[in-house]
Order: C-alpha cells, then sequence, then structure tokens
C-alpha cells in the first residue's frame, strides 16, 4: 500500500477514535442506574390459590394479585360472629323491665292523692295514709335496685359483645393479610412463589419496582462534591455501547456523606483519587433505560 494512503488512513482512524471519545466519554461521573426496589413477603401461612402476576408485568399501588389459603379464619371468623349475636340476644331491656314497675308508682301516686283526700274529710285514718307512703317507698327502692341490676347485666354484656368484636377485627386483619398486594405501582422484577406452593409469614413473593423513575448512583471525587448540591439539576447520558446513547435530565437526590473506594467498573478522571462519594440522581424513564445499565453524568 503506498505510504501516503498508509498515512490518509491512520489519520483517519485517529479522527474517528477522538470523535467517538468526545461523544461517549467525557462524563464528570460515571455509575449505574438502580431503583428503589420493594421485597413484597407473605404475612400469613398457607397454601397459595393464586397468584396472577409474572416477571415483567406492570402492577399497580394496593391491587390484589393473589390469595392465600383463608378458609380456616373464614370459619372462625362466623363462629365469632354467632356467639356475638347469641350475647346480644341476651342483653335485656331495661326501659321494658323498668316501665311495669314505674307504671305502679304511679297508680300508688295517684292512690295517695285520694287517701289524703279523704283524710282531709275525716273519711280515712291515718294508719290508710301511712301504709300508702310505705307501699310507695318500698316500690320506689325495688325500682332502683332492679334498674341497678340490669344496668349491670347490660354492662356485662356490652363487655363480653366489645370483646368478641375486637377478636373478629382481628380475624378481619389476618384475612386481609391473605391478600397478597403490591405496595407500589411498577414492574414485578422477580417472583420467589408460585400458585399452589405453601407460604409462610415472612416468605418472600415477589419484587417490584417503580421503573419509571430511576436513579443513575454515579461516584464523585472530593474536589467535585463542593460544586454539588442536592436539587441541582444535571444531564444524565444511558450508555447502550457501539457509539449508541441518550440524554436525559436529571436531579440530584442524594449524596454520600460517607466516602468509598471507587468500584472497580467506575473510571474517575484522576484514577489516583481512589476514595469517591456516591450520589444519586432521578432520572425520568421513557422505558429505554434498564436497571444495571451503565450512564455517566454532566454537572
Amino acid at each position: 500500500m503506498d505510504k501516503r494512503i498508509k498515512l490518509a488512513v491512520l489519520a483517519l482512524a485517529a479522527v474517528s477514535l477522538s470523535a467517538c471519545n468526545d461523544k461517549m466519554g467525557g462524563y464528570d461521573a460515571e455509575g449505574y442506574f438502580e431503583s428503589t426496589e420493594v421485597t413484597v413477603s407473605a404475612e400469613a401461612n398457607g397454601r397459595i390459590l393464586f397468584f396472577d402476576a409474572e416477571e415483567g408485568d406492570s402492577v399497580s399501588a394496593g391491587a390484589i394479585i393473589g390469595c392465600i389459603d383463608t378458609v380456616q379464619l373464614y370459619l372462625t371468623r362466623m363462629q365469632l360472629a354467632k356467639s356475638s349475636e347469641s350475647v346480644l340476644s341476651s342483653r335485656p331491656d331495661v326501659d321494658s323491665q323498668i316501665r311495669s314497675l314505674e307504671e305502679r308508682l304511679e297508680s300508688m301516686e295517684t292512690e295517695r292523692k285520694r287517701v289524703a283526700s279523704l283524710l282531709a274529710d275525716g273519711a280515712a285514718t291515718q294508719k290508710q295514709m301511712d301504709d300508702v307512703n310505705s307501699g310507695i317507698s318500698q316500690l320506689k327502692a325495688q325500682i332502683e335496685a332492679q334498674e341497678k341490676a340490669l344496668n349491670n347485666s347490660v354492662s356485662s354484656i356490652d363487655a363480653q359483645s366489645s370483646s368478641i368484636d375486637m377478636q373478629i377485627a382481628q380475624i378481619d386483619d389476618r384475612l386481609a393479610k391473605c391478600r397478597i398486594v403490591s405496595p407500589v405501582s411498577g414492574t414485578v422484577l422477580t417472583k420467589y412463589a408460585e400458585e399452589g406452593e405453601f407460604a409462610s409469614a415472612g416468605r418472600p413473593l415477589f419484587k417490584v419496582a417503580d421503573l419509571g423513575r430511576v436513579y443513575l448512583r454515579a461516584y464523585v471525587t472530593s474536589a467535585q462534591l463542593a460544586g454539588i448540591t442536592l436539587g441541582q439539576e444535571v444531564r444524565v447520558f444511558s450508555d447502550y455501547g457501539r457509539d449508541h446513547m441518550r440524554e436525559y435530565p436529571g436531579t440530584v437526590t442524594w449524596i454520600s456523606s460517607q466516602s468509598e473506594f471507587t468500584p472497580k467498573n467506575i473510571q474517575t478522571d484522576d484514577e489516583r483519587k481512589n476514595l469517591v462519594y456516591a450520589v444519586k440522581i432521578a432520572v425520568d424513564n421513557d422505558g429505554m433505560i434498564k436497571l444495571g445499565m451503565y450512564g455517566g453524568v454532566r454537572f
């Protein structure tokens, strides 16, 4: 090959390499994309009756995507409900039971007025008046004692009913925990259990993350740290390799308060500076950013 041609080819290659480095490099910091991941564990023991979620599925916060066997808990709840009905049925009606005695008292009060009138006319004796007064006093004492006994009975029955209601509330809470629910809206990353398997409280069932908002965990030196603040707007780049990358606006949401050694897969402008600080930059994902993907940032 002609020497001049060789020199031209080498010059072109150098220019291309320089352009590539200008395009793909020059980041102020580098790191990888991550998200806030939530591992959802079982809150009850029992067989998984259904589990309608697969890896990659989108789920909404509060959506029921599975259920653990609830038969025994449901039967216990029914039994407690029947017990509550039985207890309440024995609750006395204080007003109706006292009403008859109060009607007798009203009648005796009327009789006392009649005897008092006769006594004034000399048609009745003082003993008759005394007998009427004594009967009224005894009846009032009887009403007071009866009312107190009935109220005590009502209080005791109400306490029993309240205790049963609390047990029912506990069962309702355990029934609610048999539902497999996603606490956040996002994408199912990993599924750890399948329909028909036995779940125990605390066993991980699936992992979910909101991929609509991801974070670039980048690493900066102490010299760079002085120029970075929370809430700062920056430019983030997702690196797909082979000269392909996308730019996104980002916001610094977290700055580590402690230094660490530079991860092996991260490069810094000065490789002699091994101690760096991690920062997290929030990025709205358009679906192109994948977790664990390499990225860079320019402040």
